[in-house]
């Protein structure tokens, strides 16, 4: 993409806390994207596993970092965007990736949309060792589906206004898991979210030190709390599958274990 100070500002805040065994990766997936106008802020949570020392290999291509205790990748996503100048921002956790062009990409996107708040893409799954293992079941959603459980937004892909997170940010710290889920909830009250199935702008890590493995029982319990403070019934299709994915959860766990004695075979 030519250099142009037209373009918008976008902003990528990484949050990061003993990823080191990750953390290169993901930084150079963010600073060799090939849009000019990009700025990025890496809060790192106080690692003691090396983490600093990439970080500050990669210094003079990132605007600015910090490392000191937080309250958890909540927390440290909103002192990120605190520090954003950008008009439109994303954040990608320090054990993903973004592939080439996905800033670009998303800013044209929102550029030729005006009326569209946030976008995203597909999103691939890879394991430790950059394997595609699987691709997230993304799908064009809504603030109805999402209210009834239909996610299908994978957060690693999701470019989204600044104007429109400044009415309503930041992020919940009270929430572990969900807090991008809330997130997409109170964006879409103000303007759509849309679905580009053509593109696959980001990598989505599944590994045994992941929150989605390690703590996906937490995410449905947060993903309710959000239904109901939206005026949802008990008795909703959300409801319905949380009940569901509970009597299923030793069959789900089998399976992710399988997988990943597979993966690192």
């Amino acid at each position: 993409m030519p250099e142009n100070t037209h373009l918008p500002l976008v902003t990528v805040v990484t949050p990061s806390f003993n990823q080191a065994e990750f953390l290169e990766r993901t930084i150079r997936s963010v600073v060799e994207q090939d849009y000019p106008n990009l700025e990025y802020i890496i809060i790192d949570g106080g690692s003691t596993d090396g983490s600093l020392d990439i970080i500050k290999k990669y210094s003079t291509r990132i605007k600015e970092w910090v490392s000191e205790p937080d309250k958890g990748q909540t927390d440290a996503i909103n002192k990120g965007f605190a520090r954003a100048n950008g008009q439109i921002l994303a954040w990608l956790n320090s054990d993903d990736t973004y592939n080439p062009g996905a800033v670009s990409e998303a800013v044209k996107f929102l550029q030729d949309h005006p009326d569209v708040g946030l976008v995203y893409s597909q999103a691939s799954y890879i394991d430790a060792q950059d394997r595609v293992i699987g691709s997230f079941p993304a799908a064009q959603t809504d603030r109805k589906r999402m209210l009834q459980g239909y996610v299908h937004i994978p957060q690693q892909t999701t470019f989204f206004r600044a104007d429109l997170w400044k009415k309503i940010g930041p992020l919940d710290t009270s929430f572990f898991f969900a807090m991008d889920y809330d997130l997409w909830v109170r964006l879409s009250s103000l303007a759509p979210l849309v679905y580009c199935p053509q593109y696959n702008w980001a990598n989505f890590r599944l590994h045994q030190q992941g929150k989605t493995v390690a703590a996906d029982d937490r995410c449905w319990p947060e993903m309710l709390r959000v239904h109901r403070r939206e005026g949802g019934s008990w008795f909703s299709i959300i409801q319905m599958k949380y009940y569901l994915r509970r009597i299923l959860a030793p069959l789900i766990t089998r399976r992710r274990t399988s997988m990943f004695e597979n993966t690192t075979k």
